[in-house]
């Protein structure tokens, strides 16, 4: 049986007691019942996993002691791990917008950057709400890395990030009729750090186009069908971390 996963901002690795806070303590000992003895685990979302057992079974300050620790280099930002960036025009109806939060979180995308194009029809973003969907899909999926999560950003400023633009391969999904390369092709599978642009409901407009490949980003189709840019986020994640 799998022990239940529980999210703490930062870890002392070499601390073996850990006062969880009230929201925590609450969900361990009033919510599952969980007695002194029993065992849980701890991510801080940066790869840590801590293996702990409940001392103290208060429901406001919970105290546990670690018993393992271990790190989970697989995405860690260093120069051989497997990065996938997708950088998303936020959406109208914001519930499709958190769906794709969820669904990338639990596919293990590494980072998220909702994008303001110029036919994005909403650009309200409740940063603190968003972030607990993802933090909740990475406990769900039992994972120990969660996304970078980006505040939005308007979409011309992405090519100003350095950090970004210079992933090894860069792509962009667009429904304009012109060549464009599968992205189930081969010719992918050797990149480390992919990173991915999905447009608004409209897609994006023709100088947006222009602007990627004027920075070497290859037009790439996800398929014969046209799709929401929700559902082509999470085809491109889907494709990105499993080729």
């Amino acid at each position: 049986m799998q022990l239940p996963f529980f999210y703490i901002a930062s870890i002392d690795t070499a601390s073996k007691s850990i006062m969880l806070d009230e929201e925590t303590s609450r969900h361990i000992v009033q919510v599952l019942r969980m007695k002194k003895g029993e065992k849980l685990n701890l991510t801080d979302g940066k790869g840590n996993l801590l293996t702990a057992e409940v001392t103290l079974d208060h429901k406001k300050h919970c105290e546990v002691k670690v018993i393992d620790s271990r790190h989970d280099s697989y995405r860690a930002p260093t120069p051989n791990s497997r990065l996938i960036t997708i950088a998303i025009s936020l959406l109208k109806n914001t519930s499709r917008f958190e769906w794709f939060l969820e669904k990338a979180t639990e596919i293990g995308v590494s980072e998220i950057i909702p994008l303001i194009c110029e036919r994005t029809e909403k650009q309200k973003f409740r940063f603190e709400r968003m972030q607990q969907i993802c933090i909740s899909a990475m406990l769900q999926s039992q994972q120990c890395w969660l996304p970078v999560l980006h505040k939005p950003m308007v979409y011309e400023l992405l090519f100003r990030q350095e950090e970004i633009t210079n992933a090894d391969q860069k792509f962009i999904a667009h429904c304009i009729e012109e060549e464009k390369k599968s992205l189930f092709n081969s010719h992918i599978r050797s990149s480390m750090h992919s990173l991915i642009l999905i447009g608004p409901e409209g897609d994006f407009n023709k100088d947006e186009i222009e602007l990627a490949l004027q920075y070497n980003f290859i037009p790439v189709s996800l398929g014969e069908t046209r799709l929401r840019s929700e559902t082509a986020g999470i085809v491109a994640a889907t494709l990105l971390s499993h080729i």
